[in-house]
């Protein structure tokens, strides 16, 4: 080979290799959500790819074949760990089943976040970045009784709740309302214990519309006279409005729930949800990258939010119909922030 064709291959082999020695450069982070199709989580993954894009950061995304796919996030966490990714950023499907898979990767010097949803124990991670659920709950308690004055009294409140396995968004939202509403609490780490006889009853929902339906014509039996109810979120909320439209009662129940879903925030415009507290999934997925990077750069792990013992990413009570001593945004404003 002449010195011509060696200086043009050297060339070509830098040109080549150019691009992947870049892309080793790259910090390596990960996110790892419940599910690619809920809305939710798919928010979650614009807001870090924005934010991965703008700070040069390669992002990996996995996911769950379903809700409660604890296996394909071990495998996801397995991989990052191989990648020699930075951190994680996870929603985990099994809060317990998924800590294994957390520590190893935690040993091998990974900063690992949880997004909205704890792991148990929540030190298992290094931090959560999260809705303040029972925040969120309290401000929709707040708001209906507020609405109700006096009726607050005699009200009679249906709970649809996720499920029955009392996890920690779950108890939050739903005793952060009835502490809002204000009825005292049993053991505020636990759902339908209270004593308070303005409680029709609890039933569960899986957080679907047609769960919503079917758990609120169960109350209606209970209790054809229920004239507030409280939701785990909005597509739960908007079953139990069929239910009491078909019951003929929709126009006389307050329904509250919590989310900040666009359909969500369409049904206060609606009239269908009184008041829903709206939490902002882009905001915690990018509040994550950026806690990561700083991490790689610095080593400085983040820090909970004073009182608390997460990063409390925000909150804001979206209703049509104010009081006064409640702040809150109209569902106009909320549909120029919601997800979904």
């Amino acid at each position: 080979m002449n010195k011509k064709s060696v200086v043009q291959a050297m060339m070509l082999a830098t040109a080549l290799s150019a691009p992947f020695a870049m892309a080793a450069d790259k910090p390596v982070v990960g996110l790892i959500t419940k599910t690619n199709t809920n809305p939710f989580f798919v928010k979650m993954r614009e807001g870090a790819q924005q934010k991965a894009d703008a700070m040069g950061i390669e992002l990996r995304t996995f996911s769950g074949k379903f809700d409660g796919d604890n296996q394909s996030q071990v495998q996801a966490v397995e991989n990052l760990i191989s990648a020699g990714a930075k951190g994680i950023l996870i929603t985990p499907s099994d809060p317990a089943g998924i800590v294994p898979a957390i520590d190893r990767a935690r040993e091998a010097g990974l900063l690992v976040i949880a997004l909205d949803t704890p792991l148990s124990p929540a030190t298992a991670a290094d931090a959560t970045f999260a809705t303040d659920n029972f925040k969120a709950g309290e401000m929709i308690g707040q708001w209906a009784a507020a609405t109700l004055g006096d009726k607050a009294a005699t009200a009679k409140i249906a709970m649809l709740d996720l499920n029955s396995s009392q996890i920690t968004v779950d108890v939050a939202r739903d005793q952060g309302f009835l502490k809002g509403f204000g009825i005292d609490l049993n053991d505020p780490d636990r759902i339908g214990d209270e004593t308070d006889p303005r409680i029709v009853g609890n039933d569960v929902t899986s957080g679907a519309e047609e769960g919503g339906r079917r758990a609120m014509e169960n109350m209606l039996q209970k209790d054809p006279g229920i004239n507030v109810v409280y939701t785990i979120n909005e597509p739960a909320a908007a079953g139990a409005y069929e239910a009491l439209k078909s019951a003929g009662r929709a126009d006389d129940v307050l329904i509250v729930s919590v989310d900040g879903g666009c359909p969500g925030v369409e049904n206060v415009k609606d009239g269908v949800i009184g008041a829903t507290s709206m939490q902002f999934p882009l905001r915690m997925a990018s509040m994550g990258v950026d806690a990561i990077l700083k991490f790689a750069q610095t080593g400085e792990k983040p820090q909970a939010t004073e009182g608390l013992d997460f990063v409390n990413t925000g909150v804001e009570l979206i209703t049509d119909k104010p009081v006064s001593h409640i702040d809150a945004r109209s569902s106009s404003e909320g549909l120029s922030m919601c997800w979904g």
